[in-house]
């Protein structure tokens, strides 16, 4: 297989069959030590994170399958860290959708005159162009068509298939005593040019909040992997 990406947290490899490999890592995104699922450098190594990581990944998009949700899932191999997709083509040059259900980190940042850190959101969403060298800015609906990378319709696909994602996740976490603050997804169109959800849905891309307090990405692994046999 040959390499054809490098992220921060996983590579991609490209399949003889058309498909394509991600190889997980144990690395997860935040500054200066500190997790943060929104930031676009790598903040800290976690062993055995990337194992973990693709274990929750497997179990959310199997879950969703079973919704009827379409993502870029085939298959895992656990043990291996890999997971097996379709091939998708991006969005430009890729975008990030967070949705919100509570104020906290870049949104509070932002929004802090108007909003306390923790005051409920009603499953705001928001996109970002993937550009480590601009910050990963902000972009509406209206600069996405203007910019050529999405129409109006196609966006409001994607709210509405982000927030109907999100709230599958939110109540698998609620079932285990915690509470979903925000999450950051990625999609793609496949060769057929349907939405799908990509790249990953792991602890490492979520903020999730149990008695107030913010859950360590390696310990809501584990919580949410207490019930499931992928490892």
């Amino acid at each position: 297989m040959k390499k054809v990406y490098t992220g921060k947290t996983k590579d991609v490899y490209d399949l003889e069959n058309g498909n394509y490999l991600l190889q997980f890592k144990d690395t997860v995104t935040g500054s200066e030590g500190v997790f943060d699922p929104g930031a676009n450098t790598v903040g800290l190594t976690i062993a055995g994170i990337g194992q973990l990581n693709l274990a929750v990944s497997t179990m959310f998009f199997e879950l969703l399958a079973d919704q009827g949700i379409a993502t870029h899932y085939i298959s895992s191999e656990p043990e291996k860290g890999q997971m097996t997709v379709v091939p998708t083509t991006a969005f430009g040059q890729g975008v990030e959708v967070i949705c919100r259900y509570r104020a906290v980190g870049s949104f509070y940042r932002r929004y802090g005159k108007y909003v306390q850190e923790g005051d409920p959101l009603d499953a705001y969403v928001e996109v970002t162009l993937k550009d480590d060298d601009r910050d990963d800015p902000l972009i509406t609906a209206e600069g996405l068509e203007a910019l050529g990378i999405m129409d109006h319709a196609r966006f409001n696909e994607l709210v509405e298939l982000t927030r109907k994602i999100t709230k599958a996740v939110s109540d698998k976490i609620a079932g285990k005593g915690m509470e979903l603050y925000d999450i950051k997804f990625e999609f793609g169109l496949s060769p057929q040019n349907e939405l799908l959800l990509i790249d990953e849905i792991s602890s490492g891309n979520m903020r999730v909040y149990k008695d107030g307090a913010s859950v360590k990405p390696e310990e809501l692994s584990q919580l949410l992997l207490e019930d499931y046999t992928a490892l």
